[in-house]
């Protein structure tokens, strides 16, 4: 099967004349200026078209996977939709790890990164209150660091975020041997350091596309539509770019996320500070999609009932992981609920 799929491939890369050039497509076009860096991390600022509204956007994406998924092309990038719409927005871009970095922990990206990329966003834009965006992974980490923040925070919007990782598909016994090979597998990933973005890219490939030619049948269905074809280009080299994570990180998302439980149980601790979701006031936006093979909705909408938020809302778009990312617009009901919370 995999010798066949492997062929079939070729030939379609083949008839559309896709080479080893395509991997120098450009993305991530919209204008921008850094405004704080820290080891490879870097804090990215869009200004408006024509700022509308007086809170910022500070957006946080995954470890796994470069942002510029939020950024992919002129008419796929949800950054530029939101500076059409009067946002001022900022990206924290995490860099490449190297395996000097091996040691960094989710401590560490909470109160060295995003902690301290939030203070010189607020100074930098000169505002009383800030909108946190949390994509993906990105959302994990923006719930975690909504729950034992200090800064103003108005509204926090998480996007096909993993919070409830009971809800994993898997089995009592994969559970039972992940907890009594914990020594094993610890020593594996200290042995790497920091995982190669090969084993991230198979990991990710193996748990969503259990056939691997379907973006292939895709790109076939619409070959008359140049636009389409051009997307899927910028979209293919996104989803094989994908960058090392961080041993240290990884045992705790692996064992203390995704086995214990801990940010649902309130157990999670950060810096020696326990992370209670019950901290987390802001107004809330909470965004799911139909159809996610990665993050389906049941990992989770159980958020809505473990904050204290009063003002907070569920929405269920149909589309899949990155849908949102590339559709080159804000949804409606996106738009209406952040331009009227985005006013100090």
């Amino acid at each position: 099967m995999t010798n066949r799929s492997n062929e079939f491939k070729k030939i379609v890369k083949q008839q559309f004349g896709l080479t080893s050039e395509d991997t120098e497509i450009k993305v991530g076009q919209t204008p921008k200026t850094a405004i704080w860096k820290k080891n490879k991390a870097v804090v990215w600022y869009y200004p408006a078209k024509e700022r509308k509204f007086e809170v910022p956007l500070f957006l946080i994406y995954s470890l796994v996977s470069k942002p510029y998924i939020l950024d992919l092309s002129h008419n796929s990038s949800m950054i530029q939709a939101f500076t059409k719409n009067g946002y001022d927005v900022y990206l924290l871009d995490f860099g490449v790890a190297g395996y000097e970095d091996k040691d960094l922990t989710l401590d560490d990206y909470i109160s060295k990164y995003i902690k301290k990329a939030v203070q010189h966003t607020l100074r930098h834009s000169k505002a009383n209150e800030i909108t946190v965006v949390g994509y993906c992974l990105g959302g994990t980490l923006a719930t975690i660091y909504a729950a034992v923040a200090d800064e103003p925070i108005k509204n926090l919007i998480l996007f096909v975020t993993p919070v409830d990782f009971q809800q994993l598909p898997l089995t009592a016994s994969w559970r039972n041997m992940l907890k009594e090979e914990r020594g094993t597998i610890e020593k594996i990933i200290d042995h790497y350091g920091i995982i190669p973005p090969t084993f991230i890219d198979k990991g990710i490939k193996l748990a969503t596309s259990p056939l691997p030619i379907k973006p292939y049948l895709a790109l076939l269905e619409h070959a008359d539509n140049t636009q389409y074809v051009d997307r899927w280009k910028r979209f293919q080299k996104w989803t094989s770019d994908h960058v090392p994570f961080v041993g240290a990180t990884l045992k705790q998302l692996i064992f203390d996320l995704a086995l214990d439980n801990k940010l649902v149980n309130n157990e999670l601790l950060i810096n020696k500070t326990r992370v209670n979701l019950k901290n987390i006031n802001a107004n809330l936006l909470v965004v799911s999609t139909t159809d996610d093979d990665l993050v389906p909705e049941e990992l989770t909408v159980s958020i809505m009932e473990l904050v204290s938020s009063r003002d907070k809302t569920y929405q269920l778009e149909k589309g899949g992981h990155a849908t949102l990312a590339i559709k080159g617009r804000l949804p409606k009901s996106l738009d209406d609920w952040l331009s009227e919370r985005s006013i100090s």
